[in-house]
């Protein structure tokens, strides 16, 4: 499994040289970049392209971004309003669609796999309004997203529109099949369970968000630091039928870490589950 590190842990702050530099300094060569123009302006060419210069000076790929959840603030600083696309205003779905494929547009630029893609924003009933926008929304986007290289991959949020069961049927009902999923375990967690959700999308999961919690919030602790099962994650991550990388998607603690080192450890101890895992297996 690959080591990819999410800049969802900066998103408080610009991404910057230096920190791609600390990044890279840490042992990480790929990472998933997190789409907030506070963070990172997706939708400015200077920075994107101030951002492969210092991805190819430092030999770090992107794997993925994940793609925007709140359209930048009248200001231009600070949150701004939520985005969704299966929101039922029209107006506001393509809204939040057009934020999406700037975000796509990056690949022009910046090659990456997939866009890791909310369904709506916070919880939301499973409403037919609400998945015949999303399909809406998706029949689009995943031509747009095809035509630069880059794969859509579903990520299970709490909720029961975004929940693993919701999301694999609005799949198999709409026969949008280019569609994949992204697992957050995280998310799992504190909602039906990861056993349950791995049995649900094992087979169209492409990346994972790898966090902690301890089964009552999200948290985004450091796998270990929580109440997840991680050698019972492991394999069931590991009997899905496609190689899945280790994405860790971690929040900045009140500590202000986790640190690098510690992230390197977690990543460590979850190889070392892996190849405990291999030599159990009786095909090792």
């Amino acid at each position: 499994m690959d080591r990819v590190l999410s800049t969802y842990r900066w998103c408080g702050q610009p991404l910057t040289l230096a920190l791609i530099a600390d990044i890279a300094g840490g042992g990480n060569a790929s990472i998933e970049v997190f789409c907030a123009h506070n963070h990172f302006n997706y939708a400015s060419p200077q920075s994107v392209r101030e951002l492969s210069d210092w991805l190819r000076d430092h030999a770090v790929t992107i794997h993925s971004l994940h793609a925007p959840t709140e359209r930048e603030s009248v200001s231009g600083h600070g949150s701004g309003a939520p985005i969704s696309i299966a929101d039922t205003e029209r107006v506001r779905r393509l809204d939040a669609v057009d934020e999406v494929k700037r975000a796509l547009d990056v690949a022009e630029r910046i090659p990456f796999r997939y866009l890791v893609q909310h369904l709506a924003h916070g919880r939301q009933s499973a409403d037919p309004r609400r998945r015949d926008a999303a399909f809406n929304s998706l029949e689009h986007l995943v031509i747009f997203a095809k035509q630069r290289g880059v794969t859509i991959a579903l990520e299970n949020t709490p909720g029961e529109l975004t929940s693993p069961e919701s999301l694999s049927s609005l799949v198999l009902e709409t026969h949008l099949n280019d569609l994949r999923f992204c697992i957050d375990v995280g998310h799992a967690h504190f909602e039906d369970g990861v056993a349950s959700a791995v049995e649900v999308m094992r087979d169209r999961i492409v990346t994972t968000h790898l966090h902690d919690n301890h089964g009552d919030s999200d948290e985004h602790l450091l796998p270990y630091e929580g109440t997840i099962d991680w050698p019972e994650t492991v394999r069931l991550l590991g009997s899905a039928p496609n190689s899945i990388p280790l994405v860790l998607e971690l929040k900045e603690q009140a500590s202000g870490g986790p640190s690098m080192s510690q992230v390197r450890a977690a990543f460590d101890r979850l190889e070392q589950e892996i190849e405990d895992e291999r030599a159990r297996s009786p095909e090792s």
